[in-house]
């Protein structure tokens, strides 16, 4: 029989090394190294039991009624509800609502469903204190501080409730190992016991997760390959509005936004959002309004430019909620074909809300927001801008021009800035095209 050796293996990448160091040389993520054992180059072991092999035609499928909540936004981020027996992790910043909003879907949920809920961070009665606050005293909800994954996997095996809530599992223990709760290896032993659970008895399960200073899902990459689902619930502080926001879904679309406004009462959904965003829209210089798919609707937003001339050796560049490099490159395109001086100007530039944009069907409204403030005039009001520029200075049509345009006749626009060559069907806004951006200083008197 061969000595069993040992090394270490780095959870986030696939680095290996025969000694423990605190930092990964490779992927430079602290403390993930983890320790495993070899058999060195001994024969393998014939595994007791046989496998059944099966053809995918032979295999007995049916389709499972999603649990739904009657919280539209909620069900709809989902998927159109919470698929049964699969496993789900809600993330976001300390004290953004992530145990509110799970009180609330659990309330709604133990109405026909079998619940229990393990609060592994707060007691029982500061549970209790937020279910009186927000109106979620369910009689039908079973509630637990126990903390022991191994307490927790027996009762739920002996009981088979149909869904339970860990809160959280940073801070859930197995005894069975020596490391500390929430450690990188515990994480990644908690998840696949919770893994095995939902596939194998069928459990539905939805745990809460702590975030980094990055603002991405702390632990090991591993964790989030091994789930069904991972959403992510994001604060703008201005409105206290809750974004909560699908980043893997294997039930139903990622990107997918949901709205909540927080409220004493807990977490109201805004179910349509564009409605509140479109108030705030100045039309004034530097101003645009854009259109951005965000999972399966339109979301109105307003992008925001200032230009000034720099007293900088090297103009500034500061720009959120888009791109860095889409600005500067759009930037770029003006200047070479237009000779707007740009180069020698500072730039800001931020999209209204708090959001975040990533799609190159803004290119023209960024275009748009940068010539109003380099020449100080507005645009047409009651206008959009979509469509995409090249670098050879030409506007580009967009796709799903269509779900752009229905939503912004819902709320009053009545022009659109596109690309000549864009096909638009069955609108009553005027339509306004350009072949390439010399054309759009079409909208400056003057120019």
């Amino acid at each position: 029989m061969a000595k069993q050796k040992s090394y270490f293996k780095c959870t986030n990448c696939t680095y290996q090394t025969l000694k423990w160091i605190g930092c990964c040389p490779e992927c430079k993520e602290w403390d993930s190294l983890t320790e495993l054992q070899t058999a060195g180059s001994g024969p393998i072991r014939q595994a007791a039991g046989s496998i059944t092999m099966h053809y995918l035609a032979t295999v007995a499928t049916d389709q499972k009624q999603r649990l739904q909540t009657g919280i539209g936004e909620w069900d709809r981020v989902m998927g159109g509800g919470i698929m049964p027996s699969s496993l789900i992790i809600l993330t976001g910043d300390p004290g953004i609502g992530k145990s509110t909003l799970l009180l609330q879907v659990c309330s709604r949920l133990a109405q026909h469903h079998s619940l229990y809920y393990f609060s592994t961070e707060e007691s029982l009665s500061q549970v209790k204190g937020r279910a009186q606050r927000i109106a979620c005293m369910s009689e039908k909800l079973l509630f637990s501080d126990q903390a022991n994954l191994e307490h927790i996997l027996a009762i739920a095996e002996q009981d088979k409730p149909e869904i339970i809530i860990i809160d959280s599992i940073q801070n859930c223990y197995l005894s069975s190992t020596v490391t500390t709760p929430g450690s990188v290896s515990q994480l990644r032993e908690a998840a696949f016991h919770l893994m095995r659970l939902a596939k194998e008895q069928g459990i539905t399960v939805i745990i809460t997760g702590h975030i980094t200073k990055d603002g991405t899902m702390a632990g090991p990459k591993t964790l989030e390959h091994m789930v069904d689902a991972v959403f992510y619930l994001q604060g703008e502080d201005r409105w206290q509005t809750r974004m909560l926001r699908s980043v893997k879904n294997r039930f139903g679309t990622i990107n997918e936004l949901g709205f909540f406004q927080m409220q004493e009462d807990g977490l109201i959904e805004v179910p349509n959002i564009n409605q509140q965003l479109i108030q705030e829209i100045s039309y004034c210089p530097g101003s645009v309004l854009v259109s951005s798919i965000e999972g399966s609707r339109p979301i109105l937003l307003e992008l925001q430019a200032l230009t000034i001339e720099s007293k900088l050796a090297m103009p500034q560049r500061v720009v959120s909620g888009v791109d860095h490099k889409q600005v500067v490159l759009i930037a770029a395109i003006l200047q070479k074909y237009l000779h707007v001086k740009l180069n020698v100007h500072d730039i800001f530039f931020k999209v209204s809300g708090g959001f975040k944009v990533e799609t190159a069907l803004t290119d023209l409204g960024i275009a748009l927001a940068l010539l109003s403030s380099y020449f100080q005039e507005p645009l047409p009001e009651k206008s959009i801008a979509l469509g995409e520029i090249s670098l050879t200075g030409q506007i580009k049509p967009i796709n799903q021009i269509g779900m752009h345009v229905h939503e912004a006749e819902k709320f009053g626009i009545s022009q659109l800035l596109v690309a000549k060559q864009q096909k638009i069907e069955k609108s009553t806004c005027k339509v306004r095209g350009f072949t390439n951006v010399y054309e759009l200083l079409s909208l400056f008197s003057d120019r």
